[in-house]
């Protein structure tokens, strides 16, 4: 059976609370960027002029040649020394409520809903684990689609292995999906047991 458009309809009918307003853009806002955050290491790291390993000598005498003073080798300003105000090892992760993570994900998957963008399918089923079979599943339920996001509550052992090597689809658990992911894709497969578990997330 092909992908079947979800409607605002029959996504309220799954006790989906679509969002047709400006509620909840800034909540989309600033989960996505928390989440890009907290994927940084923060771990850009650059040597003070007391740290690089240069001789703490002066590089001429004070006087009698006729240029600058200089009073050592690992200042800022000679090549090797130290960097001013440079990068240092730092958390940039950001928490967010869970209150306005809820509300995200209900606006990001109401943007998508109204958009069209999500189309209810029937759970992959690859028993031999081909990806081009799973591909082909792909390609069937979201034609011309750049990146799709099929999101259902598990995926066995062939599925994952089907899926791996292509790089435009990704495999997302409807406990793990996010506003980042919904966002992301161009085309949302969602099978019923999934609509029943984002439904239960979402719910108030």
């Amino acid at each position: 059976m092909s992908a079947k458009v979800l409607t605002a309809e029959e996504a309220k009918k799954a006790n989906i609370a679509i969002i047709e307003n400006g509620k909840g853009t800034q909540a989309v806002h600033d989960v996505v960027t928390a989440l890009r955050a907290n994927r940084r290491t923060g771990s850009a790291n650059t040597k003070t002029k007391a740290e690089v390993n240069l001789s703490g000598a002066k590089p001429w005498r004070q006087k009698g040649t006729g240029r600058a003073r200089a009073g050592y080798k690992s200042s800022p300003i000679w090549r090797g020394g130290g960097v001013v105000f440079g990068p240092k090892p730092r958390d940039y992760s950001k928490k967010t409520p869970k209150s306005v993570r809820k509300l995200a994900l209900r606006k990001a998957l109401s943007a998508r809903i109204l958009a069209g963008d999500v189309l209810m399918v029937e759970a992959p089923a690859i028993p031999d684990g081909k990806t081009a079979k799973f591909l082909a599943y792909v390609e069937q339920n979201a034609k011309d689609a750049r990146k799709v996001l099929i999101v259902s509550p598990v995926f066995d052992e062939a599925i994952c292995r089907a899926a791996r090597n292509l790089g435009h689809v990704l495999l997302m658990a409807a406990a793990d999906v996010n506003a980042e992911h919904l966002l992301r894709y161009d085309k949302i497969l969602l099978t019923s047991e999934g609509l029943a578990k984002i439904s239960e997330r979402t719910s108030s």
